[in-house]
């Protein structure tokens, strides 16, 4: 099996060399942009390319205002501060993520709750929160959602859309509803991705993006928050150290962050962002090739889930057990292509291993079989 994918993969992306996981592509105006940001002088956190990246990324998105972070995690922070997070609130998310989910859970002083994904998502289950909500929280008179056992507050929840696969937001939209709780999500992979035709990012009360060197898009580094216009003004204001306009003073009026995109960076991502149909027309076709080639074997590819359009940021497959996994990943690293397991969950890490969960059966399920497969734009 091996030997038939790493064929495969070689045939596809043409080349003999080390195959990376996902490398980015700059086929379009990239330098143009780049260099005019540098003639101009404007390369730090103001600049043209700054407000045109946002306008260009809420026209895409669909969201009434797009507030650009220096990275996805930086994003994530304020839009959890946006939604009223405090230290000693508890935020439920998925061990099934990258730690950056986590850590800005972590940089508000609250604690993560882990609960389970869904198989076909590899998101976070409505079915699993509905669950651990009926067995440990409550609605107090105020309609704040509370655990029963020590009263914290049960303030957000953050689901992660897994490799640009959506998770099921109708779902946890209709869960996180009954209980008072404000859904942030963690949007980071699935730039492009659709749930019933609605761009991933815009359903809860915050969305963020991520524009890391690995995304689908690149800025080099980068974030995005996704807001309505109320939230989205207040995400400008603290990204932008809590500084008031005004023609020479510096006027501060709460501790704000040092969170802006740098205007050089802009540039590069609205190049990209011309680019990014193509992107994912070419994932796309990436995904069904190796759905195609894989069909027949007993690695189960992991497709987009129903009513959906994924962008495919990493394809993935699912082996048969913990020992088919680890030969696949030693046998594809060996020959120079790059695969690689999905995140240890989060709860197995020893910052996060104390923290409340539910039962976490899908997750650890999906921890010993996901693969991913390189995944890099192929323009054909």
């Amino acid at each position: 099996m091996s030997d038939q994918l790493i064929r495969f993969v070689r045939d596809y992306f043409g080349t003999n060399d080390f195959i990376p996981l996902h490398a980015p592509v700059f086929p379009g105006r990239e330098k143009e942009y780049v260099v005019d940001t540098i003639e101009s002088t404007f390369v730090s956190s103001v600049g043209a390319y700054v407000d045109r990246f946002e306008q260009d990324m809420a026209v895409y998105t669909g969201s009434p205002k797009a507030v650009a972070t220096v990275n996805g995690t930086a994003a994530l922070h304020i839009a959890l501060k946006l939604a009223g997070v405090e230290p000693d609130d508890l935020v439920i998310t998925q061990p099934l993520t990258f730690v950056a989910t986590c850590n800005a859970i972590a940089y508000c002083g609250a604690e993560p709750v882990f609960v389970d994904v869904d198989r076909d998502t590899l998101g976070l289950s409505a079915t699993a929160l509905q669950q651990w909500l009926e067995d440990n929280a409550r609605l107090d008179a105020d309609g704040i959602c509370r655990t029963r056992t020590d009263n914290k507050v049960v303030r957000a929840c953050v689901p992660m859309h897994t490799f640009g696969h959506p998770a099921d937001l109708d779902g946890l939209l209709r869960v996180t509803c009954e209980w008072n709780i404000t859904l942030v999500e963690d949007a980071a992979e699935s730039l492009g991705s659709f749930y019933k035709g609605q761009h991933t990012g815009t359903f809860g009360a915050l969305g963020t993006l991520s524009f890391n060197g690995n995304k689908i898009m690149t800025t080099g580094g980068g974030g995005m928050i996704l807001a309505d216009a109320v939230l989205g003004e207040r995400a400008k204001h603290l990204t932008t150290t809590a500084k008031k306009p005004h023609p020479y003073e510096y006027i501060h009026d709460e501790v704000g962050y040092n969170y802006r995109l740098p205007n050089l960076n802009a540039a590069l991502g609205c190049a990209q962002l011309e680019q990014l149909e193509t992107f994912i027309k070419a994932k796309r076709a990436l995904a069904a090739a190796y759905q195609n080639e894989l069909s027949a074997t007993n690695l189960a590819f992991v497709s987009e889930p129903e009513g959906c359009r994924s962008n495919y940021w990493l394809n993935a497959v699912v082996c048969e057990d913990k020992a088919h996994r680890d030969a696949l990943l030693e046998t594809t690293n060996q020959q120079g292509v790059m695969t690689r397991p999905i995140w240890a969950l989060m709860n197995h890490l020893s910052m996060y291993e104390n923290c409340r969960r539910g039962d976490l059966s899908n997750a650890e399920w999906m921890e010993e079989r996901v693969v991913n497969l390189p995944s890099s734009v192929v323009i054909k």
